[in-house]
């Protein structure tokens, strides 16, 4: 990253996925437009700065725009019963659930600034989240030909415990991951969880037997992204 970029944390605390999902927008389609005057206008450069933001939502399942609906194993009637919302997304992968205790990060990063390919950089994410869980005694682990976070791979037990899911255009990044730490794992029963029949999920608290701060958790992974992607925060809004 050069020494003028800077970076926008904000907490935006529990928000409702479509609202997280256009203010998302909003902040790419800035980064982008300044992106293009840059490029037609090199005497009147413009600085970019990046934004990462972190939430809760309230129950929801999203699935990327390569998966397969029948992933989602519910239908409406049940999906207000258990007071779920679906939005069929555009970021990659298949199906994931979003929810309470669940420590959801969308980094909106010019890539192209930090000199990283799309594989690179959800490299760092996962290398960011299994130096935070390592820091509360969980080991976790990447499972080849799959992204996010997972426990005891080489083992019948795999397990997920963090959803990785991005988009990235003009290299911007865009949506992100999802780090289960008091989440409610009984809504991953409705789905074939990013796509697979044959493997868990997980979340810090079951690993650990107690529930975790969240704020402890979000603070140190925070200070990670900070150091593996070499950010430097402006300013941090708290909603």
């Amino acid at each position: 990253m050069t020494n003028d970029s800077t970076t926008i944390f904000e907490d935006l605390g529990e928000i409702d996925y479509k609202k997280a999902w256009d203010y998302q927008e909003e902040q790419f389609d800035r980064i982008v437009k300044s992106k293009l005057f840059n490029r037609d206008n090199p005497d009147q450069v413009k600085s970019i700065e990046h934004h990462l933001i972190f939430c809760e939502h309230p129950h929801v399942y999203t699935l990327g725009k390569s998966g397969q609906a029948n992933n989602l194993l519910i239908q409406d009637e049940f999906l207000k019963k258990i007071n779920a919302s679906f939005y069929k997304i555009n970021r990659g992968g298949d199906i994931t659930y979003h929810g309470p205790g669940q420590i959801v990060g969308y980094p909106i990063f010019d890539l192209e600034q930090m000199a990283l390919g799309i594989k690179e950089y959800i490299f760092k994410l996962e290398e960011a989240i299994i130096k935070t869980i390592g820091e509360f005694g969980i080991e976790g682990d990447r499972l080849p030909g799959a992204t996010g976070v997972w426990l005891e791979i080489q083992t019948p037990r795999a397990r997920k415990i963090c959803a990785i899911g991005v988009r990235a255009s003009r290299y911007v990044s865009m949506h992100g991951f999802a780090l289960n730490v008091n989440t409610n794992l009984d809504y991953f029963n409705y789905i074939n969880p990013c796509g697979f029949v044959d493997k868990g999920v997980t979340s810090m608290e079951k690993e650990l037997g107690q529930k975790v701060s969240i704020q402890e958790v979000k603070d140190k992974l925070k200070n990670n992204l900070q150091e593996v992607f070499d950010l430097k925060f402006c300013r941090s809004m708290v909603g």
